[in-house]
This record gives structure tokens, C-alpha cells and sequence, in this order.
């Protein structure tokens, strides 16, 4: 029998859908058969029809919920989840830092998750199952359309007969996927642009965009590549060197996430009060438990006393949800290919790509980069055999 791949309808908010008219159409000549919750792309602009033509069938959310691999772009809620049963797979954005009590729902169960937040990003063959830097490159160049829509002066140098207008002088903290791509594009812009970041190796990354580097010593880095909570004495020596580079620039753009856990404050009080009037925050961090500016409220503009401007800007991705669900769709592809071998759901967690992507297996939670966030003890290296075994 052909694999079933459903994708699900995200809740209100969210914009994207897992799963595109072009990759089910690959799926099913693939031969997967292909199950779409009914309206799921809608918002990322793909019609029900789209999908029947693509070869997809369109269903109820129960009916998708039977798949043999489910797919999301955020965490189900709870009852969705819970009717999940042993022997199925979830593939998506599925907070395993973030709700520990769903991790463990999951394996309890018996349901196999993979959650794109865990992928190793030290290993290059992981790269096309990325979807956190295909999502946060696209936040990027959002951010910076969206920083010159708010800005209320040009953005680029402008010679005119009433005269000339400066360029906007714009910082981007964080050099990493967003932050980069918010630099490129600030640059083509016409802004004069500086990209901050903790890693020494990010300055020729930075440079390389036309922008200056401004490199801090504070380290801020966990094992497995992605950002930490900073400690409180690292959060002071960063605000501190942050304020006099805010104070000399127009436009703030920030991307520093920790994922599952809350995104650290790097611009100060004393910095936005200390912001004049027209500056803009654009708050890639900001979300329901806080953000990277102080003051930064989630989908909304903030005005300070001083007339800076302050956007919570967690969700950009889902603002451009058409290319949005392109490329994340395509991970999605991807990561199912990769899984699969013979017709069947494969999994090697000695595999560098599965052995932390993978959260959840055969009734444990089997990340060993969760269990060592958890508590747990490592798990010990699985035999090679073994699925194949099963599969036999």
C-alpha cells in the first residue's frame, strides 16, 4: 500500500500551509497518496482546486489526522495531537523546547515526530531539510521592507531640487539567516548598513554584503549551533555595548531567538528612551513570552514618549505566505525523502541528520540533544540493523 502524507489546516494567525499544489503533485508521482485538509492553503493562496488537480484528495481534519505521515508548519494543539495513535509520524515546527508536556504526550503514544526546530545545523546534507533558515531568510527580507515602509524618512540617499536626503543608517543584530538577509537587503535598499553579532567568523559574512561588521565578545551559543538564554552578567555587558551603536543609527532591526524559551531583551529601556523621535525596532524576537526590545508588543506598533516606533515582528514569514510555504513545503519534501527507503519509513537515529531531528521514536523520546535539555540520560547508539529488520 502507498504511504499517506496529509497536511493539516494551521490554526488562525498562520498563514502558511505545509504542504504546496507543486510538492503534492511530486508526492503523488512519487507514489505517495496525498490527503489535504479542506481550505489549508487558502491563506498562502493555493484553492481547494489547486490541490484536487494536483492529484491531492481534499478531506476533514479527522480524515487527514489518519495519515501515516501528518504535516504541519506550527505545533497542533493538544487535542489534535492527542488523536494521534502508535505507528504514525509528524513532521513540522512542533516546539519540542518550547512543551515538554507534548513531547512526552507524543512518545507515549507511540508517534514518531521530527521537529525541524532540533535539525543539526553543522550538517551540510541537512541543509535542504532546513526549513528554520529557509522560514527565518525569508523574515529577513521582510524585515527590511518592512523597516523602510515604517521609516518615515527615504532609505537611500536622495539628490532632489529641494535637496539632498541622508540615507538611513540601519543596524541588524544578529548576523545569522535573518539577520543576513535583512542586511543584503537594507544594503540594495540604499541604506547605510552594520550587522552585529557575537561570532568573530560572521565579520566576512557581514562584509560581504557591503555592510561593516561589528563583532561582540559575548558568547552566546549552545552545543548544537543554535542561541542560548544569556546569563544575566552576559545580558548587561551586551545592552551596554549595544546602546551607543542604537544611539547612532535610524533603523534597529533585531533577530535574536532562543528557541522554546524566551527571546533575550538586547536593546535596553535606556536604549529605546534614549531613541529619537522616527527611530524604528523592527522585533523579529517578539512573541507572546517577550521579545529583543524592550517594550515590544507581538503584531503590534508601539509608540514611545520619545516618538521612536517599536513593531513586534515575530511572525513575518506567515507574512509573505506564498513563497513562505514554497520553500518550506519543499523541506517538507525533502525530509520525507529522506526517510523513506523502499517504500517504507526508515529510520537510522545514528544518522547525524535523524539523530536529534527526530524527537520522538518507538514510545521514548529519542533526541538525545532533548534528553540532555530534559534531564534524561543519553541514548545509546541504536543499532543499524534494526529498522531493517522490522521492515523485513
Amino acid at each position: 500500500m502507498a504511504i499517506v502524507v496529509s497536511a493539516l489546516k494551521e490554526a488562525a494567525g498562520e498563514n502558511r500551509v505545509a504542504l504546496t499544489p507543486d510538492v503534492v503533485a511530486k508526492l503523488v508521482k512519487s507514489n505517495f497518496d496525498v490527503v489535504i485538509e479542506k481550505g489549508a492553503g487558502e491563506k498562502a493562496f493555493y484553492s481547494d482546486d489547486v490541490y484536487k488537480s494536483a492529484g491531492a484528495k481534499l478531506s476533514t481534519r479527522t480524515d487527514a489526522l489518519k495519515a501515516d505521515i501528518v504535516t504541519v508548519v506550527n505545533e497542533p494543539s493538544t487535542a489534535t495531537l492527542n488523536k494521534l495513535t502508535k505507528g504514525q509520524t509528524i513532521i513540522g515546527m512542533l516546539n519540542p523546547l518550547g512543551d515538554k508536556k507534548a513531547v512526552e504526550s507524543l512518545a507515549k503514544a507511540g508517534v514518531t515526530s521530527l521537529a525541524f526546530e532540533l535539525l543539526p545545523r553543522t550538517v551540510s546534507r541537512a541543509q535542504n531539510l532546513d526549513a528554520n533558515s529557509s522560514q527565518k531568510s525569508i523574515a529577513g527580507y521582510k524585515a527590511a521592507l518592512l523597516a523602510a515602509d515604517t521609516y518615515p524618512q527615504y532609505f537611500p540617499m536622495m539628490m532632489t531640487a529641494a535637496g539632498t536626503a541622508r540615507p538611513a543608517k540601519v543596524l541588524v543584530i544578529g548576523a545569522a539567516v535573518a539577520g543576513l538577509q535583512a542586511i543584503g537587503t537594507a544594503h540594495r535598499l540604499g541604506a547605510v548598513v552594520s550587522g552585529y553579532d557575537i561570532r568573530e567568523d560572521a565579520r566576512g559574512q557581514v562584509e560581504s554584503l557591503g555592510a561593516t561588521a561589528l563583532i561582540s565578545g559575548v558568547q552566546v551559543k549552545d552545543e548544537n549551533g543554535y542561541a542560548r538564554a544569556l546569563t544575566t552578567d552576559e545580558k548587561k555587558a551586551q545592552q551596554t555595548e549595544l546602546e551607543g551603536f542604537i544611539a547612532e543609527n535610524n533603523v534597529i532591526i533585531t533577530t535574536a531567538q532562543v528557541p522554546g524559551g524566551k527571546p533575550p531583551v538586547v536593546v535596553s529601556k535606556k536604549a529605546v528612551d534614549n531613541a529619537k523621535a522616527g527611530t524604528v525596532f523592527i522585533d523579529l524576537g517578539s512573541s507572546a513570552l517577550g521579545g529583543n526590545v524592550e517594550g515590544s508588543k507581538p503584531g503590534e506598533t508601539v509608540v514611545t514618549k520619545s516618538g521612536a516606533l517599536i513593531v513586534g515582528a515575530g511572525d513575518l514569514a506567515s507574512r509573505l505566505p506564498k513563497s513562505s510555504s514554497d520553500m518550506y513545503a519543499k523541506n517538507v519534501q525533502n525530509t520525507i525523502n529522506y526517510i523513506i527507503k523502499d517504500g517504507k519509513i526508515l529510520l537510522d537515529l545514528d544518522d547525524d541528520v535523524l539523530t536529534d531531528l527526530v524527537a520522538t521514536y518507538k514510545g521514548e523520546i529519542s533526541s538525545n540533544f532533548l534528553r540532555s535539555r530534559f534531564g534524561l540520560e543519553k541514548r545509546v547508539a541504536q543499532k543499524k540493523t534494526e529498522d531493517k529488520k522490522e521492515a523485513e
